[in-house]
């Protein structure tokens, strides 16, 4: 103990270490939520997106130079306004041909399907302000492998599972939705559900507005195929939204290169995310 003393009371005074820094997530030096805000990662991006719009517009003399960012991220009547024109202006989406659109309609076929209906049941990991995304979607990704271990066996793996995890109300019944037709269900929902022949629990977690899923197909009706004369509008729509899609990542990629992007990865992101 007296050579631990010594020791100590004769060793020299260290610096201490020093603080790590924390960026702060900005636009060109706007920052892009409070001091004492969480978003995640999603949020975040979708934020980093509006921003590099509103300085464009600003910059194009769209948007009064004085006017603010958004709020709680939501954006003024005037950006919102200024950001539409901004992007009337610098997105061309030509008009598909017919031959696109066909042949959209013979590679998608059963999305264009009227009376199709799909029993599922689901487990819902709900996203909320403030939360871990990476750790709620490690438990999405365990529970889907669990279940899918278990899937056909005669132990309900699915449905103990819902009811202990799932956000859903649907917990209670084990997930089950019942049978749902395309336009009762989130688009992004429908999308992974309808236009598919899968049946069983789906090999990947299902992306809605609501967070993550672990969906089971239990039964398909598939309905009636419809003839590409009636559903052209359709098709069409969905070419340019398509296209509108993939010219509205190209130009957010352009302006985020031309800006001083801190905290915020938008490389990452799947689909650019406008408010």
């Amino acid at each position: 103990m007296l050579r631990e003393n010594l020791l100590s009371s004769t060793a020299p005074d260290l610096p201490l270490p020093a603080k790590p820094v924390v960026a702060v997530a900005a636009i060109n030096g706007v920052p892009l939520l409070g001091p004492d805000e969480l978003l995640s990662v999603e949020e975040l991006r979708q934020r980093a997106c509006t921003e590099l719009l509103r300085q464009a517009a600003q910059a194009r003399e769209l948007l009064a130079p004085d006017e603010p960012p958004g709020t709680d991220g939501v954006s003024s009547e005037a950006t919102s306004s200024a950001i539409e024109i901004l992007l009337e202006r610098e997105l061309k989406i030509p008009d598909p041909s017919v031959d696109a659109c066909r042949r959209h309609y013979a590679a998608h076929a059963a999305k264009y399907r009227s009376g199709e209906k799909v029993q599922a049941r689901h487990i819902l990991f709900a996203v909320t302000p403030g939360m871990d995304v990476v750790a709620l979607r490690n438990r999405a990704e365990t529970c889907l492998l669990d279940v899918r271990c278990h899937d056909g066996k005669t132990d309900d793996a699915f449905a103990r599972s819902a009811r202990q995890f799932s956000n859903c109300p649907t917990a209670a019944d084990g997930g089950a939705l019942g049978w749902l037709a395309a336009s009762e269900c989130a688009s992004e929902f429908a999308r992974e559900l309808f236009g598919h022949r899968e049946v069983g629990v789906l090999p990947r977690l299902v992306h809605s507005r609501f967070g993550l899923h672990v969906v089971e197909v239990l039964a398909r009706e598939p309905g009636q195929q419809q003839p590409f004369e009636t559903v052209r509008g359709a098709v069409a729509m969905s070419l340019r939204q398509n296209t509108y899609v993939s010219a509205l990542r190209q130009y957010l990629q352009l302006l985020a290169g031309q800006a001083s992007v801190v905290g915020v990865d938008l490389e990452a992101a799947a689909t650019p995310l406008v408010q």
